[in-house]
This record gives structure tokens, C-alpha cells and sequence, in this order.
């Protein structure tokens, strides 16, 4: 025990220095520096080979769109043929051509996911819950594996839709949070990996415009359902940004070859809050997410707040506002 004593009085120093040193205002300066580079030496995406996961709606569906106005060529998958042929049709009309033979790839973007919204002592079978893990994660990693040595010969790029979930312990999202937390490191892994052969651009969305923030999840039963109220309780009083944006926020950022992408951009101070300031961030979480035992979570103080002040009218847009989703 004293030898492992000795050890880290030896190695906390330097570790302490190099994360002093992140703060360091010339570090910081150097850092906007190649970010201003960055901007200025973006990728051209125009007739390289995109494939996209989970495109028939949401924010899949629009960064096929922001990709097909670079003239990238798509390759969309989803479950729902139809809406994946409406999402192409107008993709062709933005400016991407038709692709009918995939002789090379350049990006893959991992995007398909689903949301479980339930307390796990509520949940009638946890079984019920593993098609979070086999899309989320599993599909992720499938996709990945089976395209590396594409990406690797075209020096291409992975991008990673995970969430800011990965950090946030929001109460009865459990397994999705685990799910991103999952995807999260696994890609941070696979950047050393593969070294500088692919690039890997990590996005962890806040709430965004989609079929999630519609109520569009799987219920302590393990039942998919759309459940307008529990999204209430569980997007609570925070703004939902237009997918439009995101979409193009994330594009734009990819092409740059950046690491990470948060969107909305203020977002990432969660991030921090989870690091210096749990017990803050714990405490604000049961005060507005967690009811009374016995009590309906749909009285939670979050769900009471958007609905007496009527800020969901301001905080959501319109097109989650209702729960018809997309069908075939």
C-alpha cells in the first residue's frame, strides 16, 4: 500500500500540470487559433459518398439534406421505406446525385436511436428495454465495423450521433442515458484506434426538434408510444432547438473535421455542471423531474411550470406539439 502511495505522489504532479496547463490563457489562444484555421479549411463533401443511419426522419433526415446541398452522394437507411423515399426524393432536389453503385465511402454517419422513458423499479420487464442497447449501441458498432476499411482507405470520417445524455442523469431515461454513455466511449476508444486513418466527430445533441421530443419512446410497459404529457415531464422547461439548425450546425462542424459538436452551443455548460457541481445538478433534477411516492410523474414540478406559465408555446416548436409521427 505504501508502494502505491509513493507511485501516485509521484505521478499527480504531472497530471496536475497538464490540466492546469488546458486553462492556461496562451493554450486557450492557440486553441482559437486552429479553430479560425478550421473554418477557413473546410472539407468539400461534393460527390463523396455519405451513408446515414436513421434517415427518414429528424435530425438524420436533415443532415441528409444539409449533405445533399453540398453534393455529396447519400446513402440513406431506415426502417420506414416510404419516408426514406421522400427524404431521398427531396435530397436529389437539394443537390445530391443518385447514387446506384457503392464503389467507396467518406462519412458514416451513425444516427438511428430510440428512448425508453420509464423509472427502473416501474418497469414491468427489463427485458423489454434491450432494443435501446441493440440500436443505439449495437447498431452503431455493426455499421462501424463493416465500414472501416472503407473509411480507412478513403481517409474518411465517423460521425457519432450520441447525446448529451452520455453525462446528464436525467431520472426514468436510465437505459438510453447508458445507451449514449456507451456510444460515447466507444468511439473515444476507436479514435486511438485508428489513429489519423479516420477521423471521429462525437455530436451530443440537448433536445432537438424529433420524433423523441414529439413523446415518441418506450413506455414502462415496453410499448413503443407516442405520450405528449410524459414528454413534458421529461423535456421539462428546457428550450428544444429547430432541427434545421442543428443539422447545419453539425454539417458545417464535420466538414471543419472537428472532434465534438454540442448543439444548441450553450448546452456544453451541462457538461460542466455535471463535473464541478454534481450534488447541484442532482438537487435540480429531483426538484423538477421526481414526484411524491404514489404520485403520478406527470405532476413532477417541471411538467406544472411549462404548463401554467404556457412556455411550451415559446420553449417547443410547433411541429412537436403534436403527436402525429411520421408513418409508411
Amino acid at each position: 500500500m505504501d508502494l502505491i502511495h509513493t507511485f501516485l505522489n509521484l505521478v499527480a504532479p504531472p497530471f496536475t500540470f497538464f490540466t492546469l496547463l488546458l486553462f492556461w490563457p496562451p493554450f486557450q489562444f492557440f486553441k482559437f487559433f486552429l479553430s479560425i484555421l478550421a473554418s477557413i479549411f473546410t472539407e468539400d463533401v461534393a460527390g463523396k459518398v455519405v451513408i446515414i443511419t436513421g434517415a427518414s426522419s429528424g435530425i438524420g433526415e436533415h443532415i441528409a439534406y444539409e449533405y445533399a446541398k453540398r453534393g455529396a452522394r447519400l446513402v440513406l437507411a431506415a426502417t420506414r421505406e416510404r419516408s426514406l423515399q421522400e427524404v431521398a426524393e427531396r435530397a436529389r432536389e437539394l443537390g445530391a446525385p443518385d447514387v446506384v453503385v457503392l464503389g467507396r465511402l467518406d462519412h458514416l454517419v451513425n444516427n438511428a436511436g430510440l428512448m425508453a422513458v420509464s423509472m427502473l423499479e416501474e418497469a414491468e420487464d427489463v427485458t423489454d428495454f434491450r432494443a435501446i442497447m441493440d440500436i443505439n449501441f449495437w447498431g452503431y458498432a455493426y455499421m462501424t465495423k463493416f465500414a472501416a476499411p472503407y473509411l480507412r482507405n478513403s481517409q474518411g470520417r465517423i460521425v457519432v450521433l450520441s447525446s448529451s445524455a452520455s453525462w446528464l442523469p436525467a431520472p426514468r431515461m436510465s437505459f438510453y442515458n447508458a445507451s449514449k454513455a456507451a456510444v460515447a466511449q466507444f468511439f473515444e476508444t476507436l479514435r486511438i484506434e485508428f489513429g489519423p486513418d479516420i477521423g471521429i466527430t462525437l455530436v451530443t445533441p440537448g433536445f432537438i426538434e424529433s420524433e423523441l421530443t414529439q413523446g415518441k419512446f418506450i413506455s414502462k410497459a415496453g410499448r413503443l408510444e407516442v405520450d405528449q404529457d410524459m414528454r413534458d415531464v421529461q423535456v421539462n422547461i428546457n428550450p428544444i432547438q429547430r432541427v434545421e439548425s442543428c443539422a447545419k450546425a453539425i454539417v458545417n462542424r464535420v466538414c471543419r473535421g472537428e472532434r465534438y459538436v454540442t448543439e444548441p452551443a450553450w448546452f456544453r455548460v451541462t457538461f460542466f455542471w455535471k463535473t464541478f457541481c454534481p450534488e447541484v445538478l442532482e438537487w435540480m433534477y429531483r426538484l423538477l423531474y421526481i414526484t411524491s411516492l404514489g404520485d403520478s410523474p406527470k405532476e413532477a414540478l417541471g411538467k406544472k411550470l411549462v404548463d401554467i406559465t404556457g412556455a411550451k408555446a415559446v420553449l417547443y416548436p410547433e411541429t412537436v406539439q403534436t403527436p402525429e409521427t411520421k408513418k409508411d
